[in-house]
């Protein structure tokens, strides 16, 4: 996987949860959740939906297996939206933007499935954006694909989110933090060295400032500040994490 040098990159990282694990057999989607990551950046925004899967007319009853995975009854999702309804507000979300998606396959195929059941001449996933699969690149990082389990715990993520559940929209942001961490060494350092600001040189580049330039000022932290500080530290300590300097 090759991350570009594009600060205005969009990311979609997504997540489904579903009645079954092969909609050719008639099984449907029952949440998506979405977050957005611009450069390699969290934003904030996020895509979320409950759906009540359909068939034959009728609502689809779920085994109880399939409930004790992700929580959602049927009860609870007898009075939210069918998938054709929110469909066209679900692609306006993802359109243009890259997913990644961890077993790519298994939710595309379901997204497609969806598309092709609103029967109204919606495109299919390939066609609103392009797909990293995060499988897949596990597998190129160690050798076998690995579970999102199994990255969250590798990269030290896995106290970031309560997954009591495996909801869609908890997964996606389980997701967004291994990306970061598993993307991270390929933000490659350009290290050609800069002529200052000299015309066509490298925005990029590493400038060297000059050797008799005026010695900067030292600002030390407050009492209150470092006490502030420690506090935060804490919190952090609680997730079950540290800085990445004391490691």
């Amino acid at each position: 996987m090759t991350i570009e040098n594009n600060k205005e990159q969009r990311l979609v990282i997504l997540d489904t949860e579903t009645t079954g694990i092969n909609p050719r057999e008639g099984h449907r989607i029952v949440e998506i959740g979405c977050v957005e990551m611009i450069n390699r950046q969290l934003t904030g925004r996020t895509y979320h939906a409950y759906i009540k899967p359909m068939q034959h007319g009728m609502q689809m009853i779920m085994d109880q297996e399939v409930i004790n995975v992700h929580g959602l009854t049927d009860e609870f999702l007898r009075d939210k939206p069918q998938f054709d309804q929110i469909a066209q507000e679900f692609i306006d979300f993802i359109k243009g933007a890259e997913l990644v998606i961890h077993n790519a396959k298994f939710d595309v195929g379901f997204m497609d499935h969806e598309f092709a059941m609103a029967k109204a001449n919606l495109p299919m996933t390939h066609d609103i954006c392009t797909v990293t699969d995060t499988l897949k690149v596990s597998k190129d990082e160690f050798g076998s694909p690995k579970t999102l389990d199994f990255l969250a715990r590798h990269y030290r993520v896995d106290k970031l989110v309560d997954r009591t559940y495996h909801g869609a929209l908890i997964d996606a942001q389980l997701l967004g933090f291994v990306y970061i961490e598993m993307t991270r060494k390929q933000s490659a350092l350009n290290l050609t060295v800069g002529e200052g600001d000299s015309e066509g040189s490298d925005a990029n580049a590493i400038k060297r400032l000059p050797i008799n330039r005026e010695k900067l000022k030292i600002i030390y932290a407050t009492a209150d500040e470092v006490t502030e500080h420690e506090k935060r530290l804490a919190v952090v300590a609680e997730k079950g994490s540290e800085p990445i300097w004391k490691n």
